[in-house]
């Protein structure tokens, strides 16, 4: 288990690292500022943040590999098996939230847990995914996102890309407002399938391929004329990202349940954001069109 883990932590840390160049890079003016920690319990990381860049409004780059006592009850609920055991958990989770509302805000996730027992073997599973939140849809980005990670995940298994997408629509969905957080991506979770070698190059092709699939569509957007109300449209929507984090995702729970740093589990927040009672885009606008045509489940590949 020390030799699996030895080499996740080596692959996360260097994907921190090439992540992190590759958005300063691309911002053209802002630089990440990193901030190391340790956690009480045991572990740590080291959280990178951008802010006011050149393209990037807020951006959060975090590394963290931490173990605890007993699992929290967000990690059990699915697993009540696991209930009570050790753990040791860690990833790479980002978010980029860029000032120009058609550059749309990305999520990446990839992680590695350990659940252990005294007198059991331990049990370990992969999780991540990639998804997009688009303010004004454009098709062909949403297209190439969804290309990037089939052809990443096609090369290993062709029944994966559609598994995760479909998973990622189901998981990225706001219940309480019945309407998609964005246009998806892929995403699984408890994966070990194919012994640790196959589940690792799973993760793998979807962390290696993030910038692939992001990069093309800043450069696309990034020159851009905005407006104003433009801008207030994309705080009403960063309203409904809020609203995900701190209702829905398992991995702020986790994070919370399991005494994590709060700074590092809600870097992922936008720097600001807006609702307004019963607020509504014009019909036929870009605005509604977000909601009418980009945000159902679809097939984009």
């Amino acid at each position: 288990m020390d030799r699996m883990t030895e080499r996740v932590e080596t692959y996360l840390r260097d994907l921190q690292d090439r992540i992190c160049a590759g958005l300063a890079a691309a911002d053209g003016g802002g630089n990440f500022a990193e901030q190391t920690w340790q956690r009480p319990e045991g572990g740590g990381g080291r959280s990178r943040v951008i802010a006011e860049g050149a393209l990037i409004e807020k951006g959060g780059v975090g590394f963290s590999h931490v173990e605890g006592a007993t699992l929290p009850p967000s990690a059990t609920a699915a697993r009540p098996e696991l209930a009570g055991r050790s753990w040791r958990a860690m990833g790479v989770s980002l978010v980029i939230h860029p000032r120009n509302p058609h550059v749309p805000t990305s999520h990446a996730n990839v992680r590695f847990f350990v659940a252990e027992k005294d007198g059991e073997a331990p049990v370990w599973w992969f999780g991540g995914g990639y998804d997009l939140t688009p303010y004004y849809g454009v098709e062909s980005d949403c297209v190439h996102w969804h290309r990037t990670a089939k052809n990443a995940l096609d090369e290993l298994d062709a029944q994966l890309y559609p598994r995760f997408k479909g998973w990622c629509d189901d998981y990225f969905f706001l219940k309480h407002r019945d309407e998609a957080r964005g246009v998806g991506g892929v995403f699984f979770d408890d994966f070990n399938e194919g012994g640790f070698e196959h589940a690792f190059a799973v993760m793998q092709a979807v962390g290696n391929t993030y910038l692939d699939a992001y990069l093309p569509i800043i450069e696309a957007r990034k020159d851009t004329p905005y407006s104003e109300a433009q801008r207030d449209f994309q705080a009403f929507r960063r309203g409904r990202y809020v609203e995900f984090n701190l209702v829905w995702d398992r991995g702020t729970l986790f994070g919370l349940q399991s005494g994590g740093r709060t700074e590092s589990i809600l870097m992922s927040m936008p720097p600001m954001a807006k609702w307004g009672y019963e607020w509504a885009a014009e019909p036929g606008s870009p605005e509604a069109d977000l909601t009418t045509r980009f945000l159902p489940f679809r097939e984009w590949v």
